[in-house]
This record gives structure tokens, C-alpha cells and sequence, in this order.
């Protein structure tokens, strides 16, 4: 960034600090859904309106996204990223105080959000900008573990403290967590402009390509949360699961999650587009097997473990896409694509629920599958409009 790099140790631990703001960032996003029943009593609300802390929270990510980076576009990153912490972490401890109110609570959870549609637009160009070009893919491949470890790790531990202390601690730490990645980035990412570096702008600018890498997020996404919404219910109703082997499928979804970004990541480089293609597809086989195969256990147990693979890695590859295929800033383009995921989430959630009474909750698997085919095909028609079925474009990604 700019025009010295700074020394390796500054860019691990500035790659190290964002990391754990992308898991304080997912983890303050989904906690309430842990907390559901905790927080509801304590605030004498519905459980329906906890719930919509974590919707609105995605919906205003999707809203914000865009506008905000634009007005932010040209402040150097260090005190971009410095003010956005510093609103993580105040949210965070306004929601942690005694007798909080749930409209406070609610304004602290939009504050939070509209600081994370920044986050997930300008960390990926800061991050990518201080290494060299080919090694773009593991350093989002970094940032995406740093998410996951959200969902294997720093949910289910919330929870956990939530129920032993109240649900105001973790609140209260995720707040320390933020500080800790503010003080990191604010000492050692260097201050430049905004447009400097090889991050700043996409690597081989494609406006169609950048239209079908948002079509393909948005469709898989929808798909995967048509189903996955209403995974619990599918898992009681459907595959027959108690309550606490339930918690434990779930638990094997995210450590798949996890797994999925972990495998891929390193290979972003190599195989862009291989990285893309695979897990959409393996996303569309888990959903329809689900559909089809939703009342045997194990086959149920593997592919939630399929899925949660393929989920995380997809949006971790389209981040890695927007890099290249960008019409002009990085940071827009990622934006946009953060915008069409939660848009997605929604999309998604509304479908399901809309089938439910229709089709049963085994229905929602199929339509998923259904929109994750979609995503598929529009994604390998771009390939062979292009020529995308030499090995070496498969490869490098050189036309996608």
C-alpha cells in the first residue's frame, strides 16, 4: 500500500487484526440467535422481535453497503477502518449495559451493521494490497477463516456465556475484541490514499463479468437460506433428530464451513474459477440430496456437512472474483457483492417461508437446490461463451 510495503511482520499482524474483526463482526451478527429466548425474557419482547435484530442487521448491511462506500471512498484506510472499530466496539458495549432498552439496543445493532457494510468492502483491497498480486486468493482465504471461526466458534461459546452470565457478556467481550483489532490496525497499517496499490482497482475489469458474478451470489445464496432457514425443523420433522443431535449437526455444518474456506483458500490462485464452480455445484447436490434423502440420517449428517462447505466457499470465491473482474474500485465491487449475499439471505428466508405451507418444510431443500442449479448454469454459460473449457483458462481465470 502506497509506495513502500510495509515489513512482513506488519502485514501478518494487520491480516491477523482483521481476521478477528471479521469474527467479532459474524459473531455480533448471529448472537441473538443463540440468545433468542434469553433476550426476549429479559426484555419483556417477542421472540419474533429478537429475531428481527439479526434480519434488520442483514438488511441494513444490504442497504448500506454501496452508499456508504461511496461517501467514504476517497478516507485513507488506517482511519476508515479505525472509526469503523471504534463503532464496533461502542455498540457493542452500549448493548452490554444494564437495563439497555430494546429501541437502544435495536439503533446499536443498525450502527453495528452499517459499520460492517463498510468492513466487508474496504478489508479485503487493504489486506490483498500489502502482498504481492498472486498471493490475493490466501490472503481472502485468511479472511474468510476469520469468519467462519464465527460460526464454529464464537457463536456457540456466546451462547455458552450467555446462559451461564447473562446475555450482556458477550456483548461485553466482543467489544474487547474490537478495541484489540482497532489499537493493532491503527499502530501498524500504513496511511495512504484510498487508490493507491494494485488492489484499488480490479485486476482485468469486466462489466459482464462482474454482473455474473453478482447473479451467482445472489441465486446461491437464496438457495442455501430457502433450506437452511428452516434447517432445524428439517432435521426434527424430516430426519428425526433430537434436540441435542441437532446442536450437534449443526455444530458439524460450521466446522465444514470452516473446513470448506481453509481447503480452498490457499487454491483461490491457482484454480479461480475451479474454486467458484465446485462448490456451487457440491451446494446444489447437498440441497436436492436433502430433499431426496432428508429422512436417512447419516445421508442427512453429510450433506449439512457438504453444504456448509460449499456455502462459505462460494461467497469466499466471489469476494476473490470481484478483485479481478471489478469495473472500477475494488471496494464498490465488493460492496455490491456484499449487498446481493444479504439480499440474498432475506430473498431467501422469504422464499422458504412462503413454501413452507405448500410444500413442507422438505420443499424448501428442493426450490434451494432448485435456485443453487440456477446459479450453476449461469455461471458455466459465462465460461463456455468465453471459452472456458480450456484447461489453461480453467486454471488461471484469465477471461472470467
Amino acid at each position: 500500500m502506497g509506495g513502500t510495503s510495509p515489513a512482513p511482520w506488519r502485514r501478518v499482524a494487520v491480516v491477523a487484526a482483521l481476521m478477528l474483526a471479521a469474527f467479532t463482526f459474524n459473531t455480533t451478527e448471529n448472537l441473538p440467535v443463540g440468545l433468542l429466548a434469553l433476550m426476549a425474557d429479559d426484555l419483556r419482547v417477542s421472540l419474533a422481535a429478537v429475531g428481527a435484530l439479526v434480519t434488520g442487521y442483514g438488511l441494513t448491511v444490504a442497504a448500506a453497503s454501496l452508499p456508504l462506500v461511496r461517501v467514504t471512498r476517497s478516507v485513507p484506510r488506517r482511519y476508515l477502518l479505525a472509526g469503523i472499530l471504534a463503532l464496533l466496539a461502542a455498540a457493542s458495549w452500549v448493548s452490554a449495559l444494564g437495563g439497555v432498552s430494546y429501541g437502544v439496543l435495536l439503533a446499536a445493532r443498525v450502527a453495528t451493521a452499517t459499520a460492517q457494510a463498510v468492513f466487508w468492502a474496504v478489508t479485503g483491497p487493504v489486506a490483498v494490497g500489502m502482498f504481492p498480486p498472486e498471493r490475493r486468493g490466501r490472503v481472502i482465504g485468511a479472511l474468510s477463516v476469520g469468519g467462519s471461526l464465527a460460526t464454529v466458534a464464537g457463536v456457540p461459546a456466546g451462547t455458552w456465556l450467555g446462559g451461564h452470565t447473562g446475555w450482556r457478556t458477550p456483548f461485553l467481550l466482543l467489544g474487547v475484541l474490537a478495541l484489540v483489532s482497532l489499537v493493532t490496525i491503527a499502530a501498524l497499517l500504513p496511511t495512504s490514499r484510498p487508490q493507491d496499490g494494485h488492489a484499488a482497482y480490479g485486476a482485468a475489469p469486466d462489466r459482464r463479468g462482474f454482473r455474473v458474478v453478482l447473479t451467482v451470489t445472489a441465486l446461491s445464496v437464496t438457495g442455501a437460506f430457502a433450506g437452511f432457514t428452516y434447517v432445524v425443523a428439517f432435521l426434527d420433522e424430516v430426519s428425526g433428530f433430537g434436540a441435542g443431535a441437532v446442536s450437534a449437526v449443526l455444530f458439524a455444518f460450521g466446522g465444514a464451513a470452516l473446513a470448506g474456506v481453509a481447503v480452498a483458500g490457499p487454491l483461490l490462485d491457482r484454480f479461480p474459477r475451479a474454486t467458484l464452480t465446485v462448490p456451487v455445484a457440491a451446494q446444489a447436490v447437498a440441497l436436492l440430496g436433502l430433499w431426496a434423502s432428508g429422512p436417512v440420517q447419516a445421508a442427512s449428517v453429510a450433506l449439512i456437512m457438504v453444504l456448509g462447505a460449499s456455502v462459505a466457499t462460494v461467497f469466499m470465491a466471489t469476494q476473490n472474483h470481484m478483485l479481478r473482474v471489478a469495473p472500477g474500485r475494488t471496494e464498490t465491487a465488493l460492496a455490491a457483492n456484499s449487498a446481493a449475499y444479504n439480499v440474498g439471505i432475506a430473498a431467501g428466508a422469504l422464499l422458504g417461508g412462503a413454501l413452507l405451507p405448500v410444500a413442507g418444510v422438505r420443499g424448501t431443500f428442493l426450490i434451494g437446490g432448485l435456485c443453487s442449479v440456477a446459479a450453476l448454469m449461469v455461471q458455466t454459460r459465462r465460461e463456455r461463451a468465453r471459452g472456458g473449457a480450456g484447461i489453461g483458462r480453467w486454471r488461471t481465470g484469465a477471461d472470467f
